[in-house]
């Protein structure tokens, strides 16, 4: 079973796809974290981010594995822990060049459907429901108001001592959104059968139980 969970930066997908993972006792797919693995290796190994037959071939000797602990879930790139350094704004603001790139793509489709064959998935990103599991048994899309999102991501910001404005994190936002929804390759887009969740007024929880309560009829009937 795969639950496909897509949205825009800020709109809660991330929690919300963790949570649900570990209600429902299933493994959790972070597909941004594997965009935002090989960006970070590709700038220690000063790769060309422009370059996609470079980045390509970066890819195919680059090994990225999840490790879930009790207090999250741990990212490694060649065996080595890379959770905190992917999450460092300069990888944030390189991963689109990874990200756009068809090659590098089509690699990491594949390594994330692979992924999903070992098991029931809960798996959130960009192009979950259009691109990677179009067949997924239940889709989501979460949204909310763009200064809703970006006041969610300066709290996060604030609380990692980050220095951005929330002005600045705005502009981010509205950078990322514009990126996202107009790239040729997996347009950030809701596919024709996702259920679409305003998250702007709800809690965590209340996004994740609505969540539930459409896949648990899934559940009794495995």
């Amino acid at each position: 079973m795969i639950i496909a969970i897509d949205g825009p930066a800020g709109s809660g997908k991330s929690t919300v796809a963790k949570m649900l993972a570990k209600h429902l006792g299933i493994r959790y797919l972070d597909t941004g974290a594997m965009y935002r693995a090989l960006t970070w290796k590709a700038m220690q190994h000063k790769v060309n981010l422009d370059d996609e037959r470079a980045l390509c071939r970066l890819m195919d000797q680059t090994k990225i594995h999840f490790h879930y602990k009790e207090k999250g879930l741990l990212v490694f790139v060649d065996d080595k822990n890379v959770t905190h350094e992917i999450r460092s704004p300069s990888v944030t603001n390189n991963t689109h060049y990874i990200s756009s790139k068809p090659g590098v793509r089509a690699v990491m489709v594949n390594l994330q459907r692979e992924f999903a064959l070992e098991g029931d998935t809960v798996a959130e990103g960009r192009d979950m429901g259009t691109v990677v599991f179009p067949d997924a048994e239940k889709k989501f899309f979460l949204d909310a108001r763009i200064e809703e999102r970006a006041k969610r991501r300066f709290y996060e910001s604030e609380s990692s001592n980050n220095e951005n404005s929330f002005d600045g994190v705005l502009q981010e936002i509205e950078l990322r959104d514009q990126r996202d929804t107009t790239r040729k390759e997996s347009p950030l887009k809701i596919s024709a059968d996702s259920i679409y969740i305003d998250t702007t007024d709800l809690t965590i929880n209340e996004v994740l139980h609505r969540i539930i309560k459409e896949v648990e009829p899934l559940m009794k009937n495995k």
